[in-house]
């Protein structure tokens, strides 16, 4: 299977959305897991089913740190699953007004035959930003299908990122991502990225950012000197 790299097709839309919506949704499990077992959230786990006990019930001792865990659950699942609900009502309801209709910016699928069949199996995209006097590329979009990740696809599409900013003239590439996506992180530093900021902005609530552990990553790559 040798995925083909090209710009988007509005024949494109409906496979690019299910895969945007389902490559960050599988973020929810990892990120759960991690804040979970992190030992703040144990401690407070553990507190709660020790006050159950003191009140001398054995249900309270499992529906309180139950409660506790649910609620973990839900703060990291809102994280992503808000993030998908409020892209998809913004940029990706209309990609090619947001990605192409100017000559900086692009938006590329990959693809390759699965089964038989034509599958979309990764996204990246590109904005031109101007900051000051210096011009440089955001870069958005980076989705992987599960059935070709280690396979260099990331590697690929992240270069063509950095090929077309490099042909602009653009003075570097930016992204964001979490602290979750570590094997994403650990490509984009093997691609000379390195990160620059750490912020804890989200579409929810900051308690609710502060229970899921998840930190956003700002990563950049300078393209000239």
């Amino acid at each position: 299977m040798q995925p083909v790299i090209r710009r988007y097709r509005p024949s494109d839309r409906d496979p690019v959305r299910t895969l945007f919506s389902v490559g960050i949704r599988e973020h929810i499990q990892p990120c759960f897991r991690h804040a979970i077992t992190s030992p703040p959230h144990l401690a407070v786990a553990l507190a709660l089913c020790v006050v159950g006990h003191l009140l001398g019930s054995v249900s309270a001792a499992v529906v309180l740190p139950g409660a506790w865990v649910g609620l973990v659950y839900y703060c990291c699942h809102e994280l992503f699953a808000s993030y998908v609900r409020e892209k998809l009502q913004t940029d990706m309801q209309d990609i090619p007004a947001n990605y192409l209709s100017r000559p900086d910016d692009c938006f590329w699928v990959a693809e390759a035959e699965v089964d038989g069949r034509t599958r979309i199996l990764g996204t990246v995209a590109v904005v031109a930003k101007q900051s000051g006097k210096e011009r440089h590329g955001e870069l958005f979009r980076m989705i992987i299908s599960p059935t070709c990740r280690r396979m260099g696809l990331g590697r690929q599409m992240t270069q063509i990122v950095v090929d077309f900013c490099k042909e602009r003239g653009f003075s570097k590439v930016v992204l964001n991502t979490t602290s979750t996506q570590v094997a994403a992180v650990h490509l984009y530093e093997k691609l000379g990225f390195s990160q620059v900021n750490t912020h804890r902005r989200a579409l929810i609530s900051d308690w609710s950012v502060k229970l899921t552990k998840v930190s956003l990553l700002v990563l950049e790559k300078h393209l000239n000197g």
